[in-house]
């Protein structure tokens, strides 16, 4: 079981509004006008949820009740969601590359074009293993998890090994921080091996004695349209040698994906750190 011992109450910026809410839980609006200029012509939601304080952080004018489509966050509980049905037996668990089966496109990067591991696959978002694990799990399966554990809207069509990538599953902000609030509250009922995988493979960067831990996603506005707008993610947590965690989304809209490829997490981190929920280097 994971534990994670408190920590007194952070400190807020002047940049931050403290709004006390009707369920006596606290909302903190960061404010967007001072950080126009890096947000520039995107769309940004964000929400970090401080479980220590039950304090939610939220960037001014967020919609965080809007579904997309997950992209490469649903690797999350792809993941997961293979350890516990033994699809995979661990983060070391085997792929290998069928290219007759997968052919590679024009936009996959050389080290998808190889054999992996599930970890591997994970930190390089190599598509191509979660399909096959998603062909191995199965739809009812999917169906099964997905609405057990509240993730997004849970539309898995009979068959499909892509449902992530095509608009069919859709997921709120607020539902990638609630789904993340779960996994912390051990309500999603997963063994401490799969829970411990997750947190292993998703490290994402050590900030003092905090450590990072996200994953990004990103995919065309219109299917297929690579030249045209893109939507991204990145979502994840933060764990605290002294604190419960901290979990957060960010969900973004840019002109192309070179605008969104570096500032979805650059710019998650600049707001966890604006809030005093990340350490600064």
């Amino acid at each position: 079981m994971m534990i994670f011992p408190s920590l007194k109450r952070l400190c807020l910026t002047a940049l931050l509004v403290v709004i006390p809410t009707l369920a006596s839980a606290t909302q903190v609006e960061i404010a967007r006008t001072p950080l126009a200029a890096e947000i520039g012509d995107r769309d940004v939601a964000f929400l970090a949820r401080d479980l220590e304080t039950g304090t939610d952080y939220i960037l001014e004018g967020s919609d965080l009740t809007r579904r997309h489509a997950p992209w490469s966050t649903f690797k999350i509980p792809n993941l997961l969601i293979a350890l516990e049905t033994g699809t995979a037996s661990g983060l070391d668990h085997p792929y290998t590359w069928d290219q007759a089966r997968r052919p590679p496109a024009a936009y996959w990067p050389e080290d998808w074009r190889q054999d992996q591991t599930l970890g591997s696959a994970f930190r390089r978002s190599a598509v191509w293993v979660f399909r096959d694990i998603a062909e191995q799990t199965g739809t009812d399966t999917y169906r099964q998890r997905l609405g057990e554990w509240g993730y997004g809207n849970a539309d898995i069509p009979d068959g499909s090994d892509h449902f992530w990538l095509d608009d069919t599953l859709q997921i709120s902000v607020a539902e990638q921080v609630n789904f993340l609030d779960r996994f912390f509250a051990g309500t999603l009922g997963l063994s401490a091996k799969s829970s411990d995988a997750l947190i292993e493979i998703s490290r994402d960067g050590q900030f003092g004695a905090a450590m990072l831990h996200g994953k990004t996603g990103a995919g065309t506005i219109t299917q297929g349209d690579f030249n045209g707008r893109f939507e991204g993610w990145y979502t994840g947590f933060v764990l605290r040698p002294d604190a419960e965690p901290v979990i957060f989304s960010l969900y973004t809209r840019a002109p192309n994906y070179r605008a969104l490829r570096d500032f979805r997490k650059d710019f998650a981190i600049r707001l966890l750190q604006r809030a005093d929920l990340l350490p600064i280097r």
